[in-house]
């Protein structure tokens, strides 16, 4: 028998970071020496105090349904986590948890999206937003931008693409995978464009607010335009910040009628997140931030290091983040050189297939919308980025021009 699939999910594909990811595995695992810099996963441990309030927890029988919004209390600390650290006020009601941000992604679109309504997603971008939206019915809006624009959207491209079935607009920043930083000057254009346009809703993905290498607190839309608050949806989550990727917990803040639709999209999909690592997550959001910075000194060092290395290497143009743990390259200068063995790059992907038999597993800017460049992760240990930098180095170098 042929099992049927819906004609939503054959719109999406599996995610390609995961898949760049399991090919890198499968060679470590057959002996070969590879450098993984595929994920997006903090390569530091939990903080102590975090997995001893989920111990704890555990120990107190705190092992059963939530409700599907989120415990009172982790929301309670979400909002004094937002007053504290990003200047926002938002009533208890106005913020919801989920299994973790790309959970509260979908729970979104999947309550304000109907057949044929558009999404901007600027490019480069994060897979799972365009997934996201094809899957609950949405049509991605790509909006392109270039190295010289630094990965970064334009108040011009916003007003030009904007249009009568438009519902969201997704910033992301700092970006994944682009590094790219909005300043307070930039946000103001955008705000400026918005309000023309006031039935567009604005995601506002904060993953990587903490780790910004110009040692500035977060900024967001909201600190220069706050009169737009009632049409963003700012996403959030411990994954990044307190290296908790597993613990799968995320948030939103948003306008109390769009998180009571999320709420009861969830309560149809995975109910209430789970109990202990809500636990965890608030001793997170109460436990201060003073293990962050020497984190965020290493991630810095670390980008230093591979833009600099892979600065030096003729056929790459390096895009130097200003935040997050991703350094984007793009590879044109590369593309229709030959490979020692004679055969042509081709693409973005084919140099990447290369330099993963060069030893370092890297990810196409193809599964980002934007080619031909590619990914690397710099949430590895130093010396594992420093070796990856030297590796991609002497294998470009390998590489001669083609046949004219």
């Amino acid at each position: 028998m042929t099992v049927r699939l819906s004609k939503r999910l054959q719109k999406v594909s599996l995610s390609a970071n995961a898949a760049a990811r399991s090919r890198a595995t499968a060679l470590r695992d057959s002996g070969r020496d590879v450098l993984d810099l595929t994920t997006g996963e903090p390569d530091f441990d939990t903080p102590l105090h975090i997995k001893q309030a989920a111990y704890a927890a555990i120990a107190a029988g705190a092992t059963r349904y939530t409700a599907t919004p989120g415990v009172p209390a982790l929301r309670e600390a979400v909002r004094r986590k937002l007053q504290r650290e990003n200047r926002l006020d938002y009533a208890l009601p106005q913020i919801v948890i989920a299994n973790g941000a790309k959970q509260i992604i979908f729970n979104a679109f999947a309550a304000t999206l109907d057949e044929g309504d558009e999404v901007l997603v600027p490019v480069p971008y994060w897979p799972s937003f365009p997934d996201s939206v094809r899957i609950n019915g949405g049509e991605p809006v790509f909006i392109p931008s270039t190295l010289e624009q630094g990965c970064k959207l334009t108040p011009a491209q916003l007003h030009g693409l904007i249009g009568e079935r438009t519902r969201w607009l997704i910033l992301n920043s700092p970006g994944n995978p682009s590094g790219a930083v909005y300043s307070a000057d930039e946000l103001r254009a955008l705000a400026e464009v918005l309000r023309r346009h006031p039935q567009v809703l604005v995601l506002l993905d904060e993953l990587y607010e903490h780790i910004r290498f110009d040692g500035q607190p977060p900024l967001n839309l909201l600190n220069v335009a706050p009169d737009l608050q009632a049409r963003c949806l700012l996403v959030g989550g411990v994954s990044k910040t307190y290296a908790m990727t597993g613990w799968r917990i995320g948030f939103g803040a948003g306008p109390q009628a769009l998180t009571a639709a999320m709420s009861v999209v969830q309560s149809q999909s995975a109910s209430g997140a789970s109990s202990v690592s809500q636990a965890a997550a608030l001793a997170a959001y109460e436990g201060g931030l003073a293990f962050l910075q020497p984190q965020v000194a290493a991630y810095r060092e670390r980008r230093d290091l591979l833009v600099a290395a892979l600065s030096e290497v003729d056929g790459l143009d390096v895009l130097q983040p200003e935040g997050g743990f991703f350094v984007f390259v793009r590879c044109a200068g590369l593309i229709g050189r030959l490979r020692p063995d004679g055969q042509v790059i081709g693409s973005d992907n084919e140099l990447v297939d290369y330099l993963l038999e060069e030893g370092v597993a890297g990810v196409a800017g193809s599964a980002y919308g934007l080619s031909p460049w590619f990914r690397l992760s710099i949430a590895t240990a130093t010396d594992s980025v420093r070796e990856a930098g030297r590796r991609i180095a002497e294998a470009c170098a390998r590489l001669v021009e083609g046949p004219a």
